[in-house]
């Protein structure tokens, strides 16, 4: 590799000196030709590096960190594993000491993030598009106040490695289950939470009655930690699932109407559920809908039974629990303060 190549005759005589060196260390190499390409100039950049690999272990893994010549030297680097979104890419940036130059200082304005975001969005898509990829190396990726760009990468590729979605250690987002359903003559959205609706939960959350809060989430509150709202936005679909209800307000953004959530055990056998809608909206069929999705879904992946708690004075909820073929009991353990509802589902026998 040569740079700095000013004009034609810099170029003629690198590329001689290239086909000399060439000849002297390897004769029987044959050559197809010369990639030339402009210089890139961006002397504000950081320099970082992006990466894939597979584990033994967990299967496809990201890498981004401090890139340039220094790289094993500086050894400044995080790990993640695919799928990501905003969310996740802005956390595996965080946990690098390179972040804080990526943020700016003295002369440099802060790098464009939402780019650097992109690219690692775009590198945990190609790992689960590509099962052929075995190793990417993208270093350095230049990154500053312009965006990014790549000056120089290594790939290889291995058809005999389970790489591919199918061996992703994180379920990616399941896209498929969001249906468009017809709510009273709107259009809404029922589909399976994401950690970019981490502040739309959160305005949901602010907006239901505090008695609805103590119903649903059993003892008094005024309001979640964003460490609880980001759990519950951040799941692992291969244990847990919530779908929300989404319509768009007035300004064009999204808002959340309710929500059904249920965790399954390690063995399928019982999955715990708890539904709740939007203080405002309720009595209008929402929750229901809602649970007949869980419940369909549940029924789909082979659970065998759900599983609720409500309080002896959410008679709403036992109603509903109660008009899904639901049976319900007083919990002795609870001093019969709250009910237990059980249902059984169809197994692939049925």
């Amino acid at each position: 590799m040569q740079l700095d190549l000013a004009d034609e005759p810099s170029l003629r005589a690198a590329v001689d000196a290239m086909l000399a060196r060439v000849r002297r260390t390897r004769p029987a190499a044959h050559l197809a030709g010369f990639t030339v390409q402009p210089m890139v100039r961006r002397p504000l950049a950081q320099e970082l590096i992006v990466g894939a690999s597979i584990d033994p272990l967990f299967g496809p893994v990201l890498l981004f960190g401090h890139g340039g010549t220094a790289v094993e030297v500086i050894a400044d680097r995080a790990t993640a594993l695919p799928p990501l979104n905003r969310v996740l890419a802005a956390d595996v940036i965080a946990r690098t000491r390179v972040a804080r130059l990526l943020a700016g200082y003295r002369d440099r304005p802060p790098a464009r993030l939402d780019a650097i975001h992109d690219v690692l969005i775009a590198l945990a898509q190609m790992l689960a598009d590509l099962p052929e990829l075995a190793e990417l190396d993208i270093n350095p990726l230049l990154a500053d106040a312009d965006g990014v760009i790549a000056l120089d990468a290594r790939v290889r590729l291995d058809a005999g490695r389970p790489a591919g979605a199918d061996n992703f250690a994180i379920v990616p987002y399941p896209a498929d289950l969001a249906a468009t359903i017809d709510w009273h003559g709107e259009a809404i959205v029922v589909r399976p939470i994401r950690p970019e609706d981490e502040p739309q939960h959160r305005a949901f959350v602010e907006r239901l009655a505090r008695t609805d809060l103590r119903l649903r989430f059993f003892y008094a509150r005024r309001e979640l930690p964003r460490s609880e709202i980001a759990r519950l936005t951040q799941i692992d679909y291969a244990r847990e699932m919530a779908f929300i209800a989404v319509r768009h307000g007035a300004g064009g953004q999204e808002e959340t109407l309710g929500v059904v959530r249920a965790v399954a055990d390690p063995d399928n056998v019982d999955a715990e559920f708890a539904v709740i809608v939007r203080s405002d909206l309720k009595g209008r069929g929402l929750g229901k809908l809602l649970l007949e999705k869980m419940v369909a879904y549940l029924a789909g992946r082979g659970t065998q039974r759900i599983v609720g708690r409500v309080m002896r004075e959410n008679q709403a909820m036992r109603g509903l629990a109660e008009a899904l073929g639901f049976v319900g009991k007083p919990d002795p353990a609870a001093g019969g303060e709250e009910f237990v509802f059980v249902l059984d589902l169809p197994t692939m026998h049925d």
